[in-house]
């Protein structure tokens, strides 16, 4: 108890800069914890999702009828992410183009893709939400306790100016509190930079799938698409 005691002491009599930069990396340290937080659970959320739609997807069911299930998840409110987002942007552009008479198969497939890719590029934008947060946090917090240290560390020494006896008794005080600042910004950025490396892998991880989502569902619409113009022309 004691030294926790004394290690608020030491804080409350830092000089003015210190205790500034102490209360900007404690900050930064709080808000970081809460992405941190945030992310885990969004990740895990979007997880159980893709493998809830995937599971679906491949199980057989007829894509008009996963469709319309999408449709009454939306409408009673619940947002639809990750793959079956880019599901439904593609299945949608595919039915608005296969009723065109004048648009051939390519084209059909083409505005189909590009539509995926748009809804894709728009959940990576989802899943990399507050990772440059992270990753600022990560990397200028030491430097930020840094430069309270080094700050601290010249105030102490300046009043060794007015001290007649100049013992490390004097400058000890002073020097603790400056230590103080770069720990917290260590404090602050190791969790940062854990987490940003691991929320930016599984930012490639689910990148990768969903790529391979547009691709094997680009194979299934190419078929229904020559099918449908067979069926056409016959």
């Amino acid at each position: 108890m004691e030294e926790q005691l004394s290690l608020i002491d030491l804080i409350l009599h830092a000089s003015l800069t210190v205790q500034a930069v102490m209360a900007l990396l404690v900050m930064a340290s709080m808000l970081s914890w809460y992405m941190i937080i945030q992310r885990f659970i969004y990740f895990r959320n979007a997880r159980e999702e893709m493998y809830s739609f995937e599971e679906r997807f491949w199980s057989g069911i007829d894509l008009s009828q996963l469709y319309r299930e999408g449709n009454e998840k939306a409408s009673d409110g619940h947002a639809i992410l990750g793959m079956e987002s880019i599901f439904r942007a593609g299945f949608k552009e595919f039915s608005r183009l296969a009723q065109q008479s004048e648009m051939d198969s390519e084209a059909v497939l083409e505005g189909s893709r590009r539509a995926m890719r748009v809804a894709m590029m728009r959940e990576e934008e989802r899943l990399e939400r507050h990772l440059a947060f992270l990753a600022s946090v990560g990397s200028t917090s030491p430097y930020i306790g840094l430069f309270g240290t080094v700050w601290g560390i010249m105030h102490s020494f300046r009043g060794l100016a007015n001290a007649t006896q100049a013992t490390l008794a004097t400058v000890a005080p002073g020097i603790s509190e400056a230590l103080i600042a770069t720990a917290m910004g260590l404090f602050a950025a190791i969790p940062a930079v854990l987490a940003y490396n691991r929320f930016a892998a599984k930012v490639e991880v689910f990148s990768n799938r969903y790529d391979t989502f547009v691709d094997e569902f680009s194979s299934i619409l190419y078929r229904q698409a020559y099918a449908l113009r067979a069926r056409k022309g016959g």
